[in-house]
Parts: C-alpha cells; structure tokens; sequence
C-alpha cells in the first residue's frame, strides 16, 4: 500500500465522498460497487477510502467507470489499477487522471485496452 501513498497524497472516507457530494454514505457505497468509483481499505484503523481526485462536487469524474470496467475486465485488482490511473505516462502525457479529469477519454482508454488484453 506504501506505493500509493507515493502516488496519491489526498483520500477520502466514504463519509467524506457523501459529503461532497451532498447524498448518502449508502449512494457512495452503491457508486463503488457499481464500479462508478474506486475505493481500498486503507489507514488506522483500516477504512475504505477513495482517491480525492476521483471525486468531483457532481460526482465521480467523467469516464472513470468505463476506464474501471476496461482494466478490471483485463484483471486488474483495484490497487493496481489505482497504480496505473496515478503514475505519470509520458506518452499521454501526464498522468490518466488527470487526462480524465479534463474529459480526455480516447488516450486513456486506447492504453488501458492496451493493457487489458
């Protein structure tokens, strides 16, 4: 887990979600097993947290849950494909989240099927 603390400095407890979000700690829930957000059991003690940059005030950032489906469909576990969101790709350039958080969906998704198969 040390290897996404380096990755990712700033999380959110699904309380933390449903409040920037303005809706219920069950919709958070709900949004991640629908495969809409991402979460891992993370700190002390031991909670599910989500990558803040995953979150929007209007929800989960645009074509997350597609980019979840393609990598977890390739067999990603969810730290691995929290990994890959995170790490700088000098080829897109930058970041994927940060290429999917300006609505940049094609570059992204072109190498996350890249990797999936």
């Amino acid at each position: 887990m040390n290897d996404l603390d380096a990755l990712i400095p700033d999380w959110l407890t699904l309380p933390d979600v449903a409040l920037q979000l303005d809706v219920e700690v069950s919709r958070v829930r709900r949004l991640i097993d629908e495969g809409q957000l991402i979460s891992v059991r993370r700190g002390d003690p031991v909670v599910r947290m989500v990558p803040a940059l995953l979150v929007r005030e209007d929800g989960p950032i645009p074509h997350l849950a597609g980019t979840i489906t393609i990598l977890r469909d390739g067999g990603f576990e969810d730290e691995e494909l929290l990994a890959w969101l995170f790490t700088v790709d000098e080829s897109l350039p930058g970041r994927p989240v940060d290429q999917l958080r300006q609505g940049q969906r094609g570059e992204v998704r072109r190498r996350a099927l890249a990797l999936a198969l």
